[in-house]
């Protein structure tokens, strides 16, 4: 092939093309730029509560007046107290005491002894209440307590109360429920 004056002009304006085409691709990728942030979270204490005994149903094994009315209501929690001064509790208050004219009453119970009481049972890292606890109408009495630096599983732990109710002949006999309200917190 023989360089004519023209071929050799048009090689020199393809090859100046493709120069600038690649100056012009150079500085794309060197006009690239960055930036950061700083990602930050204050996580705080928390805590959360499920009643999984919708209705707690309490029974008697006798009928001869020896045995109270029993029944277990079952609870998840879950809490995250604050590292070194935290605390926190899981308590219990009759909110709304057993309705009807003749049966038992946790504010005015019909003869002196009869009493709604219950024992606890919490997983760690809660600790359970120890002994016999009576329920009560005017006061939030306690459940579970924790510490500093205390945390639940994601899924939650397991706590539970085991009722006890007296069984006294002069229940007039019926259907009587009452409301019991836990709250959970957490510093």
């Amino acid at each position: 092939m023989t360089l004519t004056k023209e071929n050799t002009q048009q090689m020199t304006r393809n090859m100046m093309i493709a120069a600038c085409a690649l100056l012009m691709i150079a500085g794309l990728m060197q006009a690239q730029n960055t930036g950061t942030t700083t990602l930050s979270v204050v996580v705080g204490p928390e805590a959360a509560l499920t009643v999984t005994t919708g209705t707690t149903s309490l029974t008697t094994a006798s009928t001869a007046f020896a045995n109270p009315y029993t029944g277990t209501t079952s609870l998840t929690y879950q809490i995250r107290t604050t590292k070194t001064t935290g605390s926190g509790t899981v308590t219990v208050k009759i909110t709304s005491d057993f309705a009807g004219t003749g049966g038992p009453s946790v504010g005015t119970p019909p003869s002196a002894g009869d009493a709604l009481t219950y024992t606890c049972t919490v997983s760690t890292p809660g600790t359970a209440c120890t002994g016999s606890q009576t329920a009560s109408t005017t006061a939030a009495t306690s459940l579970a307590t924790f510490g500093a630096g205390a945390n639940s599983t994601k899924a939650g732990n397991t706590a539970s109360t085991s009722w006890s109710l007296t069984d006294d002949p002069v229940y007039a006999t019926g259907t009587y429920t009452a409301t019991a309200t836990y709250t959970i917190s957490a510093s």
